[in-house]
């Protein structure tokens, strides 16, 4: 917890919230893993992803929902689903995953008819007014021959959704990567920039078939071009660490919290892309110029025997911003 807290401002539940680890008999409803993530977060001061609340892969659908026979007593499942989760933890979760891979997957939309992600948009988004809703995918960023997920397959997805009446809010890619190609990746982004919505990769890992080295530096590649690129709004890694300290794909640390090449990685960005503090003297004016990172800033000013203090925000923005404390005599 102390290492988390040391890095991080957002996380995201890797499987607690999903609906076979929720529900996983038909009315048994188990939220203990989830709540105890959760209260961890917010006493971090980081805010949580909603990871996800349906699965198009029948793989990963509860069992007891694959084996519902009529549309009706699905439609009623579904439904259930989001009420039980959404009005648990609303307001709770930033982001909510409403539909996980669905440009490979169609579980839900064979059985209830075309209209049902839009359904399922339509009820989070009255369960949880303040939530932003995403979309969330695989192999978009990551390679350009699975045709399933290219991005102009996404844009063609979100507009049909569009269409039906949905509004958007938020692209999730995951971002799962072998050796990434970057202008690649920087040519999905430029295209599914276009679209106005705040992009999140959501799920970044390298695979473990890579030593911890070239790991590292795919890693830092990855995390660069996400981080310089306007129309990414954040960054997920998909570090998973199971109770053995076995890793799944991709970590930061071995088991006693020790850095391995990519915890490095993060370690040197996360210090690279922070301004901790500035400091200076105005000009004969009373103007003191700086450049900083986004973020929440406290201000402190003195001048003799006179002090004031303040906060600021530094949002995205083409402008420079000005602010202005006054020194009481």
């Amino acid at each position: 917890q102390d290492w988390f807290r040391k890095r991080f401002n957002a996380a995201v539940f890797e499987n607690e919230l999903k609906w076979y680890a929720t529900e996983p008999a038909p009315g048994k409803e188990d939220y203990a893993l989830a709540d105890q993530l959760l209260q961890f977060v917010q006493s971090s001061d980081a805010v949580a992803r909603g990871h996800n609340i349906f699965w198009e892969d029948p793989k990963y659908t509860p069992w007891w929902v694959k084996n519902l026979t009529s549309a009706d007593q699905l439609r009623a499942a579904v439904a259930g689903r989001i009420e039980s989760l959404l009005s648990r933890y609303k307001g709770d979760f930033v982001h909510w995953d409403v539909s996980n891979e669905m440009l490979h997957f169609d579980f839900y939309e064979s059985r209830l008819g075309r209209n049902a992600t839009t359904d399922f948009f339509r009820t989070a988004k009255r369960a949880d007014p303040l939530a932003t809703l995403f979309l969330n995918d695989f192999n978009v960023v990551e390679v350009c021959d699975d045709l399933s997920s290219s991005a102009d397959s996404y844009v063609s997805r979100l507009r049909q959704l569009a269409d039906a009446g949905v509004t958007f809010e938020g692209i999730g890619l995951e971002a799962h990567f072998g050796k990434p190609n970057i202008p690649y990746v920087r040519a999905v982004l430029d295209k599914l920039g276009t679209l106005r919505l705040p992009i999140w990769l959501t799920e970044v890992d390298i695979s473990n078939a890579l030593d911890p080295k070239t790991q590292a530096a795919y890693l830092e590649e990855v995390l660069r071009e996400g981080f310089a690129h306007p129309s990414v709004d954040g960054i997920m890694l998909w570090t998973a660490m199971d109770a053995s300290a076995a890793c799944y794909q991709m970590c930061l640390t071995d088991g006693n919290f020790t850095n391995l090449p990519a915890g490095d990685v993060v370690d040197r960005l996360l210090g690279e892309w922070q301004t901790r503090e500035v400091l200076g003297a105005t000009n004969d004016r009373g103007s003191f110029n700086f450049s900083a990172f986004l973020g929440e800033y406290k201000l402190s000013v003195t001048y003799l025997n006179s002090s004031a203090e303040g906060t600021f925000s530094l949002a995205r923005s083409d402008d420079t911003k000005h602010i202005t404390i006054r020194l009481q005599p």
